[in-house]
């Protein structure tokens, strides 16, 4: 009988417990007198650390799910406060295995990005930042309810700020402008406490990182993302690349747009209105994408089929926007029911079905590399990203189940979007690091400097003098420079290498999917730029790189006549 997500059960962690327990096993794991001894006492931490995972897990997914529910609020709220505790309760192991008689023979069988993560890990906390972390983790879901808690009068109706992406696609101009006045009215008048909690992690984490003798949080930010195979000096040079060869081609873009849509000027506002026929949008309401979903996964390999069956059985889908519901998507994995699971906000718009296909390329990924070595389970973000980013590609040839006769209207708002994010996925990674290279910068300065980036970046952008946006606070919106710090340049090195797989696809698409599942098959077991050599993809540093793929995927939308779709 298949077990249900709702059945899954919960139960708060005993901490004090599982500490003595994980103790107890690393004296046994320090007095094997071999490697395979050693190895078992590992497998018997694992099980301890997936029930921990598990746990904490479920509380996150339900507290999302809804923000109201005072439990399972409580129970994330528990998670935040004691999470430096059970990092502490994880180094024992990871100090543990670092400093084995026989760490060479657990290389051989773990693999050397195990002990490298495990090096990252004691490098990025020490017991006496533990008060510092837990208001890190205060400061961020403080966040994350305050604009959960977003509840707008507009249309006759109430809002949360998820539900209002088809009134920013709404052929009527006025629409789209009073929806963004309405939103911006909300950010408006909680200009002051975000940037307040902004503020407050910048210092706290400035405060973390020189505790650990960090020079700066840039230091202590990179370690923490386990970017063990390239350094701030290379993502400069790769933001440089972005400017040089992207840029010029999202300016072209938007004056298309523009023009497309028959206006003398492009505000912000218009921005999410492609077609003046109207945008791409699914046909069909929730369950019928979901329906869909199957047709498509089934058709497009035996691997995939068996993955979507193996999510719908067990209703690891949460994708309807509702009350009280956390904004965003997102994919997770519950290690002791060997499940992903995907969070969602549906709300009518073609993102509807690219949060789909995004999220089950992460969840697709985790479902086809479930390793004995929980470190594994996930690859480090960026390329993680590539197997999401990537996965809308490869569904390319099944998105008229979707879209029907606006197929190709899809296919080009997908293209021209993912281009548009480059610029602004890199200004988002300098902002950060201008940021915590002068923590002390007032909150006005910040908004000034995000201006600064707009510029360099984005300068199509306009937002018609609606406020706070054009005082610089479009970042605010933007949860993972307050949840996830440096967590977002990941996104740009993935698109970089899933639209490498877009051009391979359109060349051999056997043989593109073929490398694609090697890739997701290994899981977390190699460093980025490894994994990527391993795809038979050019590393997004590399000189040149971005030149090609993104000249292509130019001429693509050169040839396609937007003004006729």
């Amino acid at each position: 009988m298949v077990t249900k997500f709702h059945d899954y059960e919960y139960e708060r962690p005993d901490l004090q417990q599982i500490s003595k327990e994980v103790s107890e096993l690393i004296e046994t794991f320090e007095a094997a007198e071999n490697a395979k001894e050693q190895s078992k006492v590992v497998d018997e931490l694992n099980r301890i650390f997936n029930r921990l995972d598990t746990m904490e897990t479920l509380a996150n997914i339900r507290a999302s799910i809804n923000t109201k529910d005072e439990f399972y609020d409580a129970e994330r709220n528990f998670f935040d406060e004691y999470g430096p505790v059970i990092t502490e309760i994880n180094n024992k192991y990871y100090k543990a295995i670092l400093n084995s008689d026989f760490r060479f023979e657990l290389e051989d069988l773990y693999g050397r990005q195990l002990f490298a993560l495990a090096e990252n890990e004691l490098k990025g906390y020490d017991p006496s930042i533990k008060e510092l972390v837990q208001e890190e983790n205060r400061l961020s879901t403080r966040y994350s309810k305050l604009l959960a808690s977003a509840e707008i009068e507009f249309d006759g109706k109430v809002l949360n700020l998820s539900e209002f992406g088809p009134y920013m696609e709404d052929p009527d101009r006025n629409t789209r402008k009073d929806a963004s006045l309405a939103v911006q009215g909300f950010m408006g008048d909680k200009l002051d406490e975000i940037d307040d909690i902004y503020d407050r992690l910048v210092k706290t984490r400035d405060k973390i990182a020189k505790a650990l003798g960090y020079s700066d949080f840039v230091e202590l930010g990179y370690v923490r993302m386990n970017r063990i195979d390239y350094d701030r000096d290379m993502v400069e040079k790769f933001r440089n690349q972005v400017a040089e060869y992207v840029v010029p081609v999202v300016t072209k873009l938007k004056e298309r747009q523009r023009r497309r849509i028959g206006l003398s000027e492009l505000k912000s506002y218009d921005e999410s209105f492609d077609f003046i026929t109207g945008n791409a949008a699914p046909k069909g309401d929730a369950k019928k994408i979901m329906k869909n979903g199957a047709k498509m996964y089934e058709a497009l390999s035996p691997e995939t089929d068996e993955f979507y069956t193996f999510m719908s059985e067990r209703e690891l889908f949460d994708v309807e926007a509702k009350k009280g519901k956390e904004g965003g998507g997102y994919c997770t994995f519950i290690p002791e029911y060997d499940s992903p699971f995907i969070f969602s906000n549906f709300n009518g718009t073609l993102g509807d079905v690219t949060v789909l296909t995004h999220e089950a390329g992460h969840a697709f990924q985790t479902y086809m590399s479930r390793f004995d070595v929980p470190e594994y389970q996930f690859p480090t973000l960026e390329s993680a990203e590539i197997h999401s980013m990537s996965m809308e590609y490869f569904t390319y040839p099944w998105m008229a189940l979707f879209f029907e006769e606006d197929t190709d209207k899809f296919k080009f708002s997908h293209m021209a979007d993912n281009l548009s994010f480059l610029p602004y996925g890199v200004a988002i990674d300098e902002f950060q690091h201008i940021v915590y290279e002068n923590p002390e910068m007032t909150p006005e300065e910040r908004r000034s400097e995000w201006k600064k980036l707009e510029e360099k970046y984005l300068p199509h952008r306009d937002y018609d003098g609606i406020e706070p946006l054009t005082s610089g606070a479009f970042w605010h919106r933007q949860g993972h420079l307050f949840g996830a710090p440096f967590y977002y340049i990941d996104y740009t090195l993935a698109q970089v290498c899933a639209l490498q797989f877009w051009q391979r696809a359109n060349e051999d698409f056997e043989e593109a999917w073929k490398d694609y599942v090697a890739l997701c098959k290994l899981g977390g077991s190699l460093p980025f730029n490894a994994l990527v050599d391993v795809a038979k993809l050019r590393s997004p540093f590399e000189e040149g790189s971005l030149k090609d793929v993104i000249a292509e995927a130019d001429r693509y939308l050169e040839a396609i006549e937007d003004t006729k779709l």
